[in-house]
């Protein structure tokens, strides 16, 4: 197939699993973004050969600048930068694989630009999904998700004529390291038990909110918002074996479900290729092989950042910001080991309640400085908790 492709956070998980799509189905790539990890960028930059390069930090872009100087590739820097790769002529695709809620704006860049969109950076709709979607429907662009749950939504919701008869989705969570533990026994987790996924190869923010239920939580307000559904509708379930991805049920109660081995590469892949569909080097899925699949209850009490998140869905206006901006701010301390693994919720929830209620949200603006202010208080209250 012929597609061209911007990625952004090209030196993560997910981004790194995307340029093995663009390698295995011969893929150009146009504009690559990173973060900082200038090694592995300049590697990027020699294979691919990507009319534009960028490096969020500044420092790092001017080395990198230096270090691929015969390439002919253009190098830019900051957020500017990365909004720039994201609306860059010649690309039909954006994957956006970034980080955080500093995906929000090159997310809008590339709408703004008319740009399908592969988002795997769920903070854009979590934080900003009011903006996001009208962006969207205005400028005529599809945003195809790239995380295992909401691709598989959108593969099962293929053969659905109409939203009416759609009762509810069914997003599956693996459970993390910690499934069954009780708060005492959580009380005294490291980040490195905590970024030992049992499942899955992600990056380490993802890994330690699968590991705090966060994920799943944020998965419910992106999915909210990817597939028109109030939140009281979305239901998560445990299943510790990651094969069914997710699920939706009808009005008559038939359920549809997506099913495939936990790799990466196989939503990436329908999100950059969607309608059409192409061979794969991912195992087949052997039923057989595991023999027993087994279904949970998650423990809201025990991992309240799920919790949290359904509240702030229910809450609507900027309390989803917040609880994603508090979140960030927190794992950064937890992953720096100066918060305990269960302060990682409270703050989330004392974040969330702190920020006032509003109806409408009216630009970016709004959003990015509810998300500073939840980052400053989490910040600020961890220093009083030591």
């Amino acid at each position: 197939m012929k597609k061209n492709l911007s990625i952004l956070g090209s030196t993560g998980s997910i981004g790194t699993q995307t340029l093995d799509v663009a390698r295995n189905l011969s893929l150009e790539v146009t504009a690559l973004a990173a973060y900082g990890n200038i090694k592995l960028l300049e590697e990027q930059i020699r294979e691919f050969h990507p009319a534009l390069a960028v490096v969020f930090d500044e420092e790092k872009a001017k080395q990198l600048r230096t270090a691929v100087a015969d390439t002919g590739t253009k190098i830019l820097a900051g957020m500017d930068g990365l909004c720039e790769a994201a609306s860059i002529d010649g690309a039909d695709v954006v994957v956006n694989a970034v980080v955080g809620c500093v995906g929000l704006q090159p997310t809008l860049a590339a709408i703004g630009a008319g740009k399908d969109l592969a988002l795997a950076n769920k903070e854009t709709l979590v934080a900003g999904g009011a903006l996001v979607m009208r962006a969207a429907e205005e400028n005529g662009v599809k945003i195809f998700p790239v995380d295992s749950e909401h691709s598989a939504i959108f593969q099962c919701l293929q053969g659905c004529p109409e939203k009416k008869f759609l009762s509810r989705i069914i997003l599956t969570a693996s459970g993390g390291p910690f499934f069954g533990k009780t708060k005492e026994e959580l009380a005294e987790v490291t980040p490195r038990q905590a970024l030992k996924h049992p499942n899955w190869d992600m990056g380490a923010k993802i890994t330690i909110d699968s590991s705090t239920m966060m994920n799943k939580g944020l998965e419910i307000l992106e999915a909210s918002w990817l597939f028109d559904m109030p939140v009281s509708q979305i239901d998560v379930v445990i299943h510790r074996e990651s094969v069914i991805h997710s699920l939706i049920e009808y009005v008559d109660h038939s359920v549809i479900a997506q099913l495939g081995v936990p790799d990466m590469r196989i939503p990436i892949q329908y999100a950059i290729t969607w309608p059409e569909r192409y061979p794969s080097p991912v195992k087949r899925l052997s039923l057989a092989d595991y023999g027993t699949l087994t279904f949970a209850q998650p423990d809201e009490e025990t991992f309240r950042c799920l919790a949290a998140c359904k509240e702030a869905g229910r809450r609507g206006g900027l309390a989803p910001a917040a609880a994603n901006g508090a979140n960030e701010a927190a794992v950064d301390l937890f992953l720096k080991e100066k918060i305990s693994f269960l302060e990682i919720g409270e703050l989330v929830w004392a974040a969330m309640d702190r920020q006032p209620d509003v109806e409408t949200i009216t630009s970016v603006d709004d959003i990015l400085t509810a998300d500073r202010a939840a980052r400053e208080f989490v910040y600020s209250a961890a220093g009083k908790m030591r």
